[in-house]
């Protein structure tokens, strides 16, 4: 499935074994160092993604890249049926970024979540950055894991996915290179 950005002229698509290269080379691009891009790659061939899509431009190009993990659920509680997801990382090429790339990214990789049936996605990052996708601290505060405070986020995409909260949560294995 593509969905094309008219106002950035990307078109938005799940990512195939022949991207990896090129994924691989941006995230590596996008952050100072090369965590992130072992991280991506670690969840990938562990079978921990749940989507992960790529920007494409006009010229074939890829110009920005997002991943998504599952989330486990502690087995008790009301929110032990969850399906939760972390947006973990969302990269664009540097002479790109703030450029709206990773904005297309997320809002149309938020709605493929929504097809998919995903109930809430957790997010650590900048507390200027997601808000405007509905990612709220607060709503995080009743995730329970290894990661809190304001730059620690949550979006409910279905009703479960805030009425069936607090909940406990583990993140895939890779992530405690970053605890």
């Amino acid at each position: 499935m593509t969905d094309t950005a008219a106002n950035q002229n990307l078109v938005v698509r799940d990512v195939t074994p022949d991207d990896e290269a090129a994924v691989r080379d941006l995230v590596s691009a996008a952050f100072p160092s090369d965590m992130e891009a072992r991280l991506v790659h670690t969840l990938r061939h562990c079978g921990a993604l749940v989507l992960e899509q790529i920007a494409v431009d006009e010229d074939g190009s890829v110009v920005g890249h997002v991943a998504y993990s599952r989330v486990t659920p502690a087995a008790v509680g009301p929110g032990h049926a969850l399906q939760v997801v972390c947006l973990a990382p969302v990269s664009v090429w540097p002479d790109k970024q703030r450029s709206g790339i990773g904005s297309v990214l997320i809002r149309s990789s938020l709605q493929k979540l929504k097809e998919l049936g995903e109930d809430l996605v957790l997010v650590l990052g900048p507390p200027s950055y997601y808000p405007r996708f509905g990612f709220d601290p607060v709503l995080a505060r009743k995730v329970q894991g290894p990661y809190a405070g304001d730059a620690f986020m949550a979006l409910a995409l279905t009703e479960p996915g805030s009425r069936d909260l607090p909940i406990e949560v583990a993140f895939a294995t890779p992530f405690q290179e970053f605890e």
